[in-house]
């Protein structure tokens, strides 16, 4: 799931996310997200206050931080059921839009308990119309329209590519980003395990292709917005929350637009569908990156991120035990393989970009 934070990718982040972005590409877990605006969704401020060590604010919290990482991971794992069962009952857009309205929200009352500004300039805005466009608007219906003809469990595979597509990408994109041996490994095993999981040695048989390409489509879309939010926002002044939900906002009305010219009012409201939309909003993109910011800034980045890891395993596990979903053997094998290949891919920040990673998810962090 990606939404875009200030680089320090989440990943999702990639909802993004959704997903948002902290770090180099290479740094994010298996993400995410969008998801998620991503990376997994604004950029670091220019002079940032310094990140809370990992120690800071412990004793504050109510709820020890591993709790809230399980809670965190079970959400956005859980994210691709509830794609599946909302688009049993709206359109893929649909679905998509109640996402981005509900998730917005929630991101505008707690701006509002925390007394938070919406950015100010055009050119920021501008920008952020474009991260919400690729970390939000294009993913998030991306993944309702191939949930319509792959199970969710293919699709949570699917979303564990974006750290791969992230490392690829901002090899070419980014200077301060340098291919490493791990790395590199890291991504053709990545790779290697997506072909896995399509069985490539058997023509791709038993497979949808198009839900397939648009899942993979919507990982690869997580990677892209941050990438442009890292070479664009950087230096944004504005809060994390604040750039965060500007940009949900922004989606909201994207997709507000699309909904309009090609779908139609459905016919009937079914309550499952329904409140299946209004948790994906709600929980997996408004209430999940509230309490991811919670955990980067207790924990730090690389261990928040981590919870993309458990996304694909809890997806999987939901959809089989839940949706009756069957996985070959190539799809178990192949995602695991996925999942080492994202571990290596990721590495550890070098000086440059250590020194950008405050305080926002990871760059395609796996986000749904």
């Amino acid at each position: 799931m990606t939404t875009v934070t200030p680089p320090s990718h989440t990943d999702p982040a990639s909802d993004t996310a959704a997903g948002s972005v902290t770090g180099s590409a290479t740094d994010t877990a298996a993400g995410s997200e969008p998801a998620p605006a991503a990376p997994p969704a604004a950029p670091a401020p220019a002079s940032p206050p310094a990140t809370p060590p990992p120690t800071a604010g412990r004793g504050r919290r109510a709820v020890d931080w591993r709790l809230r990482f399980a809670a965190l991971a079970l959400i956005w794992g859980f994210s691709f059921l509830l794609i599946k069962l909302g688009t049993d009952g709206y359109a893929p857009f649909q679905v998509a839009f109640g996402r981005v309205f509900f998730g917005t929200a929630v991101l505008a009352a707690a701006m509002a308990v925390r007394r938070e500004r919406l950015p100010r300039g055009a050119r920021t805005w501008a920008h952020l119309t474009v991260a919400a466009f690729f970390l939000n608007a294009l993913p998030f219906s991306l993944f309702a329209y191939a949930e319509l003809t792959i199970p969710s469990t293919l699709a949570g595979i699917c979303n564990a590519t974006s750290p791969l597509w992230g490392m690829a990408l901002s090899l070419v994109a980014l200077s301060e980003d340098r291919p490493t041996r791990r790395r590199v490994a890291g991504l053709g095993i990545g790779f290697l395990g997506v072909l896995t999981v399509l069985g490539a040695w058997q023509g791709f048989s038993g497979l949808d292709a198009g839900g397939t390409a648009m899942a993979l489509l919507a990982s690869l879309s997580y990677a892209v917005g941050w990438i442009y939010v890292r070479r664009t926002l950087a230096g944004s002044p504005s809060s994390h929350l604040s750039l965060t939900g500007a940009q949900l906002a922004l989606a909201t009305l994207q997709l507000a637009v699309v909904t309009q010219l090609f779908t139609s009012l459905p016919n009937s409201f079914p309550v499952v569908p329904l409140l299946a939309v209004v948790a994906l909003g709600a929980l997996g993109t408004g209430v999940a990156m509230l309490m991811q910011y919670g955990l980067v800034a207790e924990v730090g980045p690389t261990t928040a991120t981590m919870v993309t890891y458990f996304i694909p395993v809890i997806a999987t596990a939901a959809g089989v035990t839940l949706l009756g979903e069957r996985l070959g053997w190539n799809t178990q094998v192949g995602a695991l393989i996925v999942l080492v290949g994202a571990a290596l891919a990721q590495g550890r920040p070098g000086p440059a970009s250590a020194g950008r990673s405050i305080g926002r998810p990871r760059a395609g962090d796996g986000r749904p």
